[in-house]
Order: C-alpha cells, then sequence, then structure tokens
C-alpha cells in the first residue's frame, strides 16, 4: 500500500482544520499557504471532502471551510479511504476484486488478510484528534 500524494495532502488538510476547529471558515489560500500546497491542488481535493461532508465551505467574503463535526470524530481510514479508495495491501482483498481462482489454496492470503486488518484497524483506531495533540500521538497503540 502506497499513499498517494492526494492521500497525504487530504489528511493534512483535514489535520489544518483540525488545529484551527472553532475559528470559523478558513480561507483555502490560508490553508494552502501552511500546507505548502498549491492552491490548484486544493482546488481538486477540497470539492472530494465538502461532497463527502467531511467539511463545509461557503463562498465570498468570510468564506472558507471548515470540518463538519468534532477532530476527534474522524478516523484517519476514513479520510484515507475517500481519497485513495481501497487501503487493501493486495489486489485480491480489495472490495470489487474478481474471484482469485487460487482464493482456497493460497498459502499467503491469510497473511494478507491479517496485513489488511492491522492496517484498517490501526487507521481507523487515528482521530485528527490525536494527530493534533503534541506528545499525544504514539505508535505503540498497536
Amino acid at each position: 500500500m502506497l499513499i498517494s500524494t492526494r492521500g497525504r495532502y487530504a489528511l493534512r488538510v483535514m489535520v489544518d482544520m483540525a488545529e484551527h476547529y472553532g475559528s470559523g471558515y478558513i480561507p483555502m489560500k490560508d490553508i494552502a499557504e501552511r500546507q505548502d500546497i498549491s492552491l490548484k491542488y486544493l482546488e481538486k481535493i477540497l470539492p472530494v471532502l465538502t461532497k463527502n461532508k467531511l467539511i463545509e465551505g461557503v463562498h465570498g467574503k468570510g468564506g472558507g471551510y471548515k470540518l463538519t463535526r468534532f477532530p476527534y470524530q474522524y478516523k484517519v481510514g476514513e479520510i484515507l479511504r475517500l481519497t485513495e479508495g481501497d487501503l487493501a495491501p493486495v489486489p485480491c482483498l480489495t472490495c470489487n476484486a474478481e474471484k482469485c481462482p487460487k482464493e482456497k489454496e493460497c498459502r499467503t492470503r491469510p497473511m494478507w488478510e491479517k496485513l489488511d486488518s492491522l492496517i484498517t484497524g490501526y487507521l481507523d483506531s487515528v482521530t485528527l484528534d490525536d494527530l493534533i495533540q503534541e506528545g499525544a500521538f504514539y505508535l505503540d497503540s498497536l
């Protein structure tokens, strides 16, 4: 599994909004500057997040974007699945995968299933709030 720039940037945008939660609507240019992401790239990411109701946006003076929920209610896995699609480590475990003819005798499938479970479980255990709490985020939660 390799997380694309789109997924990484979407996560950075969401963390930025979580850090400024309660400050009202945040202008896109402010997020772009703080995160060193081009406005053009943000114009591709923000509509996906808005369409899926992770954030809401207002145009015009005083406009911008903000989270629709509290930071602790967003799971990293949710954000990455939205921007990346399936996070399965191998094609045979993706949501719409064709049935593998070797599935029954595949010696590696149980290992891939366990890895998929670990990845999903871990990413779904980390929230935006965890990421913005300095010193509160540790890898020992596995």
